[in-house]
């Protein structure tokens, strides 16, 4: 039996390039995971072991690793920073007690840090700060902190002062015990010293720490109260007001170094285990019915108590699927069966295994707390529970954005055909975001997902690990359809033609709904013209028709209908004569609403030097971009713009053009916005031209 408060379950999260992969391998190394360092840039890191990792230099999986530090266990888990992956960061924080936020020392908090750290505020986990890269050029400690208040709105806790900066960082002093860390140049991360502050640094320590004091006193009144009695509370005392503060969310514990250098890791290893909250810490996971609304129950983190777990990720590699699951209360032997509650079915556990990246080592049971894999799971996918089969339940499940752009491929011959069936059903259940589709007017295969890089790592895919062969069509946008005016209208199915009758009728008006509404459906009926169980009937008949647009074709957004009157007939009406009058009453009224065609329009992040800010912003306006402000830092400036997908494929290719290779930038989704009429169009011939092809 395990003790839970010895468990850490942590992920590093961060914008791309902020140095995750390189802190996690830095952790291993210390923990004596592993022996040999392996670099990113080299396509050495331990976790990031797929071909498409290594040669890009980007994690694109998160990868599950688990360690010790000071007798504690912890359960790491390295995520992805590019923008079109953030749904592994967002399934990850899921099933996670704690983080570990990695901000770059000269980048400092960039668009994919703050969707991150919103995926981590709405999942409510406690995280802790590494301001990490602090010997690049440029880099500036008290700015970065400065943009986590102002840009996350975040109450960064400072524990630690930087000593030296860009090629002068040696190390850092400890606010709490007023020690410096201060480590040779020889790049082993165990060759350090602890001296006292630096004189030149005696002032502005003094000055920090008694901030951090002050914030940590307030998570307890009577360390409050003798502080402002002139007594400063002990260290220990110190150390349960930061974990109270930091479990609660009050603040984050803020720390600098350079993961790459070695310098500053221990001391973040140091408070993942003081800081961060052990599994029986955080608030227990409610569980909900089928339609997903919460049944007040919880899984409480107990080995006591009835098994609750979440499967959070499945992965197929050469000895096949593995089921990645967080398991929240109770514990599962080798062998047990357990009930997949979304499906009703039952599972056999074949095998347990505990994974280290790629690796794995095979376990027996495991318990509340553990985070495993379970190898050959046949219908259990991601955002599933599984549970005892004597006492069932549903934990809240996961909800996964839309795609928003797609492409078609096909493979160049017939055997490749099959072949890219079972490989394209593998990666569908490896990843949510990713949607497939035959087009039915064409036959092609669609493939969906959340970016031009996203697309590209699954057609690589496709071809080296699967190895087939496909032809790739040119991305296509996902445009949607909404309507501009309201209307009232009536609509009267009648069908007499022998047996017996079909009748419904109804009154309604047509109105736009709110922008990302959706489809919303109201009665206001009254005196039983329609009545009550005919209802759903109508809500269903137009909210199925919504799929497909008037104009193009494409699923129409943002429509509200309410049926206000109606009549019915005794015998002949019935729930489908109502469905049916909603699907003509959606055909003939949507034509007359103001039909208008909407685009995605993408939030862009562009970095580029300074004397090409002029040439960017330039080419942001020819693609239709708004700009919507700008940052100068040390190296170079930031431009905050929204743009339409459809101007953005190949970007990169221009950007790096006209920065001479230096400039960078990611995007993602913000909103649905009305195309303009030549583009629309120009979309809806083309639509039209497919379709007279096929």
């Amino acid at each position: 039996m395990t003790d839970l408060s010895l468990y850490r379950n942590i992920g590093i999260f961060a914008h791309v390039d902020a140095g995750k992969t390189t802190t996690t391998e830095r952790i291993l190394k210390l923990t004596g995971k592993i022996h040999k360092i392996g670099e990113v840039h080299d396509g050495a890191a331990t976790t990031d072991f797929m071909d498409q990792e290594q040669e890009r230099g980007i994690t694109i999986q998160s990868a599950a690793t688990t360690c010790t530090w000071n007798d504690h266990r912890l359960n790491i888990i390295d995520t992805p920073g590019h923008v079109d992956f953030t749904i592994e960061v967002y399934r990850s924080l899921k099933v996670l007690d704690g983080g570990v936020g990695v901000f770059c020392g000269s980048g400092g908090v960039e668009p994919q840090s703050e969707t991150n750290w919103r995926y981590a505020n709405d999942s409510e986990v406690s995280r802790i700060i590494l301001v990490n890269k602090l010997d690049r050029l440029g880099a500036d400690f008290y700015r970065v902190v400065k943009q986590i208040e102002d840009v996350l709105g975040a109450n960064p806790l400072v524990m630690v002062l930087p000593i030296g900066t860009e090629d002068d960082f040696v190390g850092v002093v400890d606010l709490l015990t007023r020690k410096s860390w201060v480590w040779d140049n020889s790049g082993d991360p165990t060759k350090y010293t602890i001296e006292d502050v630096p004189a030149d640094m005696v002032d502005q320590v003094e000055e920090w720490r008694e901030k951090l004091i002050e914030t940590a006193v307030e998570q307890d009144d009577d360390a409050m109260e003798k502080y402002l009695d002139g007594e400063e509370p002990s260290l220990e005392t110190l150390k349960a007001c930061i974990r109270k503060g930091t479990t609660n969310l009050a603040f984050f514990p803020t720390y600098c170094g350079s993961a790459f250098k070695n310098k500053g890791i221990q001391l973040v290893l140091n408070a993942v285990v003081d800081y961060l909250p052990s599994p029986t810490e955080v608030k227990p996971q409610p569980e909900v019915d089928l339609e997903g609304v919460e049944t007040g129950e919880h899984a409480i983190v107990d080995i006591d108590k009835p098994l609750r777990a979440l499967a959070f990720k499945i992965m197929d590699d050469r000895y096949g699927a593995l089921t990645f699951i967080r398991i929240y209360s109770g514990k599962i032997d080798k062998g047990d069966t357990v009930l997949n509650s979304f499906t009703g079915k039952t599972e056999r556990i074949g095998r347990l295994v505990e994974m280290h990246a790629d690796e794995r080592i095979e376990l027996n049971s495991a318990q509340a707390g553990d985070i495993i894999a379970v190898v050959g799971m046949k219908n259990v996918k991601t955002g599933h529970t599984l549970c005892c089969t004597k006492n069932p339940a549903t934990l809240e499940p996961m909800v996964f954005p839309d795609p928003v752009i797609s492409i078609a491929v096909s493979p160049k011959d017939k055997a490749g055909s099959e072949k890219m069936g079972i490989a394209i059903g593998k990666m569908i259940a490896e990843d949510p975001s990713f949607r497939v589709e035959t087009d039915e007017d064409s036959g092609e295969t669609i493939l969906k997902g959340m970016g031009e890089l996203h697309l590209d790592i699954k057609v690589d895919i496709l071809k080296r690990t699967h190895g087939i062969d496909v032809e790739v069509g040119k991305p296509q946008v996902a445009y949607r359809e909404t309507i501009t005016k309201k209307i009232e209208d009536s609509y009267t199915h009648k069908k007499q033609s022998g047996g017996s009758g079909q009748f419904g009728k109804i009154d309604y008006t047509l109105e736009p709904a709110e922008p990302g509404e959706g489809f919303v459906f109201e009665s206001k009926v009254t005196g039983g013209n329609v009545p009550r169980e005919f209802w759903p009937a109508i809500e269903k008949g137009f909210k199925n028709s919504m799929g497909v647009g008037v104009m193009a074709g494409f699923p129409c957004l943002d429509v509200k209908v309410t049926l206000y009157d109606g009549g019915f007939h005794a015998v002949d009406s019935s729930a489908v004569a109502f469905e049916i009058a909603a699907r003509a009453a959606y055909r003939q009224s949507i034509p007359k609403a103001g039909p208008q065609l909407i685009e995605p329009i993408m939030k862009v992040d562009v970095f580029t030097p300074d004397d090409h800010v002029g040439d960017v912003i330039g080419d942001l306006n020819r693609r239709r971009g708004m700009i919507q402000g700008q940052d100068s830092g040390v190296s170079g400036v930031r431009v905050k713009a929204q743009a339409p997908l459809s101007e953005m494929f190949g970007y990169i290719g221009d950007l790096r053009t006209m920065t001479s290779g230096r400039g960078q930038f990611s995007m993602e989704f913000s909103h649905y916005s009305p195309c303009p009429k030549n583009v629309a169009e120009d979309v809806i011939k083309e639509v039209k031209e497919r379709q007279e092809k096929s």
